[in-house]
């Protein structure tokens, strides 16, 4: 019988070291050589998965309450074509904030820049009302035929006058430096594009079509920001889309951002 050999403390601490060196060695370049490494193995592969795009955060105005008002751009800033993607006017209405929150990740066609404001009442989100802290309706209180409504708090309260609330003169403020193409405004519960809004039919048909939802009028209402925009800007489209009521299952918020991609790839104004 051959005598059983035993390793020493030192031979057995040398063989574990050898053994890390070359599991190290296989975690960093697997089972490729360096010549293949370069010449295209998993370690090129990764390198070239193109990085997400860069978002830029601006802060176009605050809140009754001091919350910041904020616009993310993707894509270049002053690219020719500007699309404005608003996903929460009313507090309770929050299905749109998906869909913003989801654009972040795009890459937009060449030549347009999607800016996405999340929260255009970021008092109202925070307290789930449909109105801002103040009580009024944001949607009631632009320049267009602004008529007073109601009393603070009231579904309808159009505040003291027009553009008396700092939401109503930030997003004014926006779009009047933007003159984008087109804007989205998001609500609920009607599930439907709205087409009294004054902008192109065409273009309202055509996201309507892409995103499976009727195109129908759904009433013009005084203090209108879409309204607004359309009267003040003949050149571009806003218009409403009322989502259904709830929240967006995936599969629809995808669809509504590959329509608004749809029309930034396309000559939006006219």
């Amino acid at each position: 019988m051959r005598p059983t050999r035993y390793f020493g403390a030192g031979a057995m601490v040398a063989a574990v070291a050898s053994l890390l060196i070359c599991a190290c060695a296989a975690g960093r370049h697997g089972s490729l050589s360096p010549s293949a490494q370069r010449a295209g193995g998993p370690a090129s592969t990764l390198s070239a998965v193109p990085s997400p795009p860069r978002t830029r955060v601006q802060v176009i105005g605050r809140s009754v309450e001091g919350h910041a008002i904020l616009a993310r751009v993707v894509g270049a800033p002053a690219a020719s074509r500007r699309i404005l993607v608003v996903g929460c006017v009313h507090g309770n209405e929050r299905a749109g904030e998906a869909i913003t929150r989801r654009l972040r990740s795009v890459t937009p066609p060449s030549g347009s820049a999607l800016w996405l404001v999340d929260e255009f009442n970021p008092d109202g989100c925070g307290r789930d009302t449909r109105q801002n802290a103040r009580g009024v309706d944001l949607n009631r209180n632009s320049s267009w035929h602004w008529t007073p409504l109601e009393r603070p708090g009231g579904t309808y309260y159009s505040g003291t006058g027009p553009l008396s609330e700092p939401e109503s003169r930030a997003i004014v403020r926006l779009i009047t430096r933007l003159r984008q193409a087109v804007s989205i405004w998001y609500h609920q519960h009607a599930a439907l594009v709205d087409d009294s809004s004054g902008g192109s039919l065409a273009i309202e048909r055509r996201y309507a079509r892409a995103v499976g939802l009727p195109l129908r009028s759904y009433g013009v209402f005084p203090g209108s920001i879409t309204s607004w925009q359309n009267s003040a800007y003949p050149r571009d489209t806003a218009f409403v889309v009322e989502l259904p009521s709830g929240s967006l299952p995936a599969a629809s918020v995808a669809r509504h951002a590959e329509g608004i991609l749809a029309l930034a790839a396309r000559a939006t104004r006219g």
